[in-house]
């Protein structure tokens, strides 16, 4: 039975240590929506390792195991939920943090700012796009965004209230920042909100899970894909 699986006890923080248990999701596929969030290009792109400097190299090596799970797990089993969602014709939305000017002009501040996160997407070039795998199909709702927050930085909430959306299922990445934000967002805006644990990586799995701690309960419930699928109607 669903209220056996283990989403209603792991990933949970000292702030909800003797909590009641979580009430079992009500899914419908009127009121519920899946969102990919930035499984764009450029966030998979990988150099050649042999033409890298030693301390690229060590750069290079900390990522692999980000890589591992994104094409062992994280991409795969989005790509399941994905059909999941489309077979019983459920809304599926796509977000992309991209800008809009050639020269990133547009960006948020947190964009900007020097190292890992200053990253120049411009919206019609090959690295903002979706990953083919999680490709958008039909009439699928994209979103660009120049926050981490996929509410802020577009009209999203104003198009999933038009949907009639009351519940948001999260995939994708980074869980520690635009995961975490979206999530956040949702929440504020009286969202429910599911984060599909496999389905979202961080640069470690010890980011990731120290997020998902953080996030889960208060936010949003965290729970894998094959346990949110049990809850989705038939």
């Amino acid at each position: 039975m669903a209220s056996q699986m283990s989403w209603k006890s792991d990933f949970v923080s000292l702030y909800y240590d003797g909590a009641p248990e979580p009430a079992d999701p009500i899914l419908t596929r009127s009121d519920t929506a899946l969102l990919i969030i930035d499984v764009q290009n450029t966030y998979l792109a990988r150099p050649d390792r042999a033409t890298l400097s030693p301390e690229d190299q060590r750069r290079y090596d900390l990522w692999t195991p980000f890589h591992a799970r994104m094409h062992s797990q994280v991409i795969p089993r989005t790509a399941r939920l994905l059909a999941e969602f489309r077979a019983r014709k459920m809304e599926c939305l796509f977000a992309r943090i991209a800008c809009h000017t050639v020269d990133g002009r547009d960006r948020s501040l947190s964009q900007k700012l020097p190292g890992w996160n200053n990253l120049l997407l411009p919206k019609s070039e090959q690295p903002s796009q979706l990953v083919p795998e999680l490709a958008p199909m039909g009439d699928e709702i994209v979103v660009t965004k120049t926050t981490d927050s996929a509410l802020t930085g577009t009209n999203l909430r104003l198009i999933l209230t038009n949907l009639g959306i009351k519940t948001v299922v999260c995939a994708g990445i980074f869980t520690d920042q635009c995961i975490s934000s979206t999530v956040r967002s949702l929440a504020d805006e009286s969202f429910g909100v599911i984060v599909a644990e496999d389905c979202c990586a961080a640069a470690s799995d010890a980011l990731h899970a120290q997020e998902l701690a953080i996030i889960n309960r208060i936010y949003c419930s965290v729970m894998s894909s094959a346990e949110l699928t049990e809850y989705l109607p038939a």
